[in-house]
């Protein structure tokens, strides 16, 4: 499903993962970025904030707002910037500063099923 998304991706998008520990975002933004035919190590960010990705078709700005505890400190950190550069930015644990997110972000809700996940759209 990932590298669906990373095909069809466009400049701009902004793309919040909800769900819970172990839930499958990392794994699923992993595929998107393959997706946009980037090819080295994913990682998630939770310890940096932000894994910048280029090579692919288009830039990408992986966030982890797990451990932001003040909007501000993504504010210093460039938040701003990074959706004005055009790239894809994908923020897993969204709705801990949901209103950083522009209004047309999209959304998506990830949950453990038996015998897998389960992905859904979400209305913050």
């Amino acid at each position: 499903m990932g590298r669906e998304i990373g095909r069809v991706a466009e400049a701009g998008e902004v793309i919040a993962l909800v769900g819970d520990l172990g839930a499958g975002k990392t794994t699923l933004t992993q595929g998107i970025v393959e997706g946009l035919g980037y090819r080295e190590e994913i990682t998630s960010p939770t310890f940096t904030l932000v894994q910048e990705y280029a090579g692919g078709r288009l830039e990408v700005f992986h966030f982890d707002f797990y451990r932001v505890e003040q909007e501000h400190e993504l504010l210093e950190l460039g938040w701003d910037d990074y959706l004005e550069r055009g790239g894809l930015v994908i923020v897993e644990w969204p709705d801990l500063h949901p209103e950083l997110l522009p209004k047309e972000t999209f959304w998506l809700e990830l949950s453990h099923r038996e015998g897998g996940r389960l992905v859904g759209e979400r209305r913050p």
